[in-house]
């Protein structure tokens, strides 16, 4: 019995998103910028699409969303665009210690480069406090920089607060909705963004394509030079197929997010309330509440995640021990650590993410398998053997 458990790493392409994408790698194969008839309907297609996402995010006017190869690039794009835009009115920017990496990689380029960043801590839960953003202000903060939701423990942070107090002193907010879009109903207005990243592979759609929401007027320096597509924002041919199919899986995910949110909420609950009824030295790595329907990250005394992981994945159920573009990293988990997680101690962290394939006999699988399954992997541990199954 195979299990997948890692949705928030990536997800499968749906039928009708594949079957959106068909025409436009085949038959209507046209350069978006080409000015002869098949140009001008791969055009055609890239335009709607782009529609379809400035909708999905209530966004007035298409010509805000600018596509891009992925959420790591249109991090970069946000980030490093915005804060040289406005580095003549300075070079201070905010951000949290749990970010992608995608964000903090950014971040610490843009150090290199005569910037300075204020990274600010978590709760234990992993929240983050309005409160100590405000108090981080500074007369040279030109941008503020937090994710939606935390695509390790699913964490939702107070976006409409921090983006409420960044609009009133003039100041760039961007926000990666890289996990939370397709999970939580994403506002632009409501949520004060000037900024915004989105991700294909995370809502159903193809790998290779993402989104930058920029609000009129907002400025950025592009990151990629060359042509002029994209409103200039950011160069290159433009991915026509991916973009066609991350808007049907965009219209996917928001038509069912009601019922699918509610769905996952249930089948997560059953497994954490299994896992930490039923398995000694175990405890949940994140708020409670304020946190995506789908997500569980349990810590398990004793155990390392990667063997634990690694003894899952002989079993046929696969989750993750990180973020997975942390895979193969020897450090622990920075988003853990931040929230005061000592891997010596608490043991490592498993992410639990479900999805649209989730069921309840697979959930019931794993609650039969995992008691008997750490135990053994914690007796490898200790007699400092490795991973027995």
């Amino acid at each position: 019995m195979s299990i997948y458990l890692d949705y928030n790493a990536t997800t499968p392409v749906r039928p009708a998103v594949l079957d959106a994408m068909r025409p436009y790698l085949n038959s209507h194969f046209g350069n978006a910028s080409s000015s002869h008839s098949r140009g001008r309907e791969a055009k055609r297609a890239l335009e709607e699409a782009r529609e379809v996402i400035a909708s999905a995010l209530g966004a007035r006017e298409k010509e805000g969303v600018v596509f891009t190869s992925g959420g790591t690039e249109g991090d970069n794009l946000a980030i490093a665009g915005a804060a040289w835009a406005a580095r003549d009115r300075g070079r201070h920017i905010i951000t949290s210690v749990v970010e992608h990496r995608a964000v903090l990689g950014a971040c610490r380029a843009l150090e290199a480069q005569g910037f300075e960043v204020t990274y600010l801590p978590v709760d234990a839960g992993g929240l983050i406090d309005p409160e100590i953003v405000k108090q981080s202000l500074r007369p040279d903060t030109t941008m503020i920089s937090f994710m939606h939701a935390n695509n390790e423990t699913g964490v939702v942070f107070p976006i409409a607060e921090i983006g409420q107090l960044a609009r009133g002193r003039g100041i760039v907010f961007h926000a990666d909705a890289v996990q939370a879009f397709g999970r939580l109903p994403v506002d632009v207005d409501a949520l004060g963004i000037n900024l915004l990243t989105l991700s294909g592979h995370k809502i159903y759609g193809p790998k290779g394509i993402g989104a930058v929401y920029v609000r009129p007027g907002t400025k950025i320096v592009p990151q990629i030079h060359g042509g002029e597509q994209e409103h200039s924002v950011r160069a290159g041919t433009e991915n026509v197929a991916a973009a066609v199919g991350m808007a049907c899986a965009a219209q996917i995910a928001l038509e069912s997010m009601p019922t699918e949110n509610e769905r996952l909420r249930v089948l997560r609950d059953r497994l954490e309330t299994g896992i930490l009824g039923n398995i000694v030295g175990t405890r949940r790595n994140g708020d409670r509440d304020q946190r995506l329907s789908n997500t569980s990250n349990i810590s398990f005394q004793g155990v390392r995640g990667d063997s634990l992981m690694v003894a899952l994945d002989l079993e046929g159920i696969e989750v993750s021990a990180g973020a997975a573009c942390a895979s193969g990293s020897p450090e622990s988990s920075h988003v853990l650590r931040a929230m005061g997680r000592r891997p010596e101690i608490d043991g490592g962290g498993i992410r639990f993410s479900l999805g649209a394939g989730t069921t309840e006999a697979e959930i019931e699988h794993i609650l039969d398998l995992l008691p008997p399954l750490v135990e053994r992997v914690r007796a490898a541990e200790i007699q400092g053997i490795g991973v027995r199954v």
